[in-house]
């Protein structure tokens, strides 16, 4: 280790690696810090995206077998969850090969200590009794799960991401605390596999923060496979270690026996360990680090990046990809010479994806967005009942719904705003639009664009055509017709 960097990166998950990376292959002298070996990857590797993605591959040919029985094909057994895991972890010590000390010394050139890093400065770090210091310095110590704290809670042994993909029986229930996109993801896979899922949610409706009616067709296919939804509703406590009290705000208390517990009610930081104090950076009521619309902390030369920029003005979005947008902003702020060049964070084009199925994708401007600062806007729902390709893969039941510009005179050129897709496959749907999106392309753009048939991505242009035909004005099909 030097005793000066040009930038110093704490914690190598998605936005201590892409940062370290980036400015590393940018000729910058880089020292990137995490607590120990086995946690480089951050959550994305070790707790999240990777591990929870192989579990839903998994189950989900588990689930595509067992439809298969109509056709003549019959399954037989149970799921055997210490092989699941297996495969999951299989998968994790694969990509894992490009993301530890050695590899990031050897390949990327980085300097990597492993330990904990405390501030003794400004722009000083210590770390395992030693000093060094850098021009600026990057904080990427990624989020922990919130903890649910009930009476009785001292009984029960508590999953939440970071420890669930160690289970290696399968819980005939599973109770999972908390309705987004990790009870969702988490829910499905193991009742997929075989688990009696009963899923408990404080709000009306999972997946709050997407449109009411794309939570109300998702709890519906959900709730054909079988899992059990109690909404509305707050565990009061557990009466022992497989019993837990549920009740609504005013109401009557009911008791849900469980096998497993996994709570998976939101995020939370602790930032202790680094003495920020000694480095002038200050935290918000919420516990969370104060910075401003360029990523920078209460210290000029501390930033914030991943999950640990959830104070930034612009919000926070607990995904792998808001860690990569804000490595991207500040990668580019930091070799910008003046500051009146730089980049604020914005989340105008920010996407993501909840992979249940059908996946759920939602990008450009929400509803919300677009109502907040009186952006006019049309709303364009399509039903894919009509398209062939639904039709033949049995999805009639999915959704797009688009926030367009308002139509003028020329409905071929207007732009989407945003959106969101729950179908098969929705995530790889999306991209095209979210494309769109960023490259200003019009309906016209789609609408000359010849797809192969019958690709799923059709659904695209198919959405045009219809909103089209239902808005060309009557001049415009006069005057065409006069033409013809």
């Amino acid at each position: 280790m030097k005793s000066h960097y040009d930038l110093i990166a704490i914690g190598a998950g998605s936005a201590g690696l892409g940062v370290a990376i980036a400015m590393k292959r940018l000729g910058f002298d880089v020292l990137l810090i995490d607590r120990k070996d086995q946690r480089i990857g951050g959550d994305c590797l070790n707790d999240g995206c990777v591990p929870s993605k192989a579990l839903i591959h998994v189950s989900r040919m588990i689930h595509n077998a067992r439809r298969s029985q109509p056709f003549g094909w019959k399954m037989e057994g149970a799921t055997d969850l210490a092989a699941v895991m297996q495969y999951v972890h299989e998968r994790i010590e694969i990509i894992r090969a490009h993301e530890n000390a050695t590899y990031l010394r050897d390949s990327e050139k980085l300097d990597v200590e492993l330990g904990t890093a405390r501030f003794v400065g400004k722009q000083q770090i210590e770390i395992g009794g030693r000093v060094t210091s850098a021009k600026n310095i990057v904080l990427c110590t990624g989020s922990k799960p919130q903890q649910l704290n009930v009476a009785g809670i001292d009984q029960v042994k508590v999953y939440t991401n970071e420890n669930i993909f160690t289970l290696d029986e399968l819980p005939e229930r599973l109770l999972i605390i908390g309705a987004g996109p990790i009870g969702m993801e988490m829910g499905q896979a193991f009742q997929r596999m075989g688990s009696q899922v009963t899923v408990v949610g404080a709000e009306d409706r999972i997946l709050s923060k997407e449109l009411p009616e794309v939570s109300t067709l998702l709890q519906k296919r959900l709730a054909e496979e079988g899992i059990d939804f109690r909404l509305n509703r707050k565990v009061k406590a557990f009466r022992d270690a497989n019993t837990a009290e549920v009740a609504p705000e005013n109401g009557e208390t009911e008791q849900i026996p469980f096998d497993v517990l996994l709570v998976a009610i939101g995020r939370t930081f602790n930032f202790d360990d680094l003495n920020l104090t000694a480095a002038g950076i200050e935290l918000d009521d919420k516990g969370r680090i104060k910075l401003n619309d360029y990523l920078q902390t209460t210290n000029e030369h501390v930033f914030a990046a991943g999950d640990a920029a959830a104070g930034a003005p612009a919000g926070q979005r607990y995904f792998s990809h808001a860690a990569e947008l804000h490595v991207s902003t500040l990668v580019s702020n930091l070799i910008t010479p003046s500051r009146v060049l730089d980049k604020k964070l914005t989340y105008d084009n920010f996407s993501w994806v909840t992979f249940t199925d059908p996946e759920v994708a939602t990008f450009g401007l929400l509803e919300e967005d677009l109502r907040k600062r009186n952006i006019r806007y049309e709303r364009v729902d399509y039903d894919f009942a009509h398209d062939d390709r639904a039709v033949i893969e049995d999805y009639e039941y999915a959704k797009m719904i688009l926030f367009t510009e308002p139509t003028g005179l020329n409905p071929f050129s207007t732009k989407i705003l945003g959106g969101t897709i729950i179908a098969p496959n929705a995530g790889e749907l999306a991209q095209e639009l979210i494309l769109a999106i960023q490259q200003k392309l019009t309906a016209g753009d789609f609408f000359n664009k010849i797809y192969p048939y019958p690709t799923a991505s059709r659904v695209n242009k198919s959405v045009w055509i219809d909103h089209i035909s239902d808005n060309l004005p009557g001049v415009v099909r006069k005057a065409v017709k006069w033409l013809y």
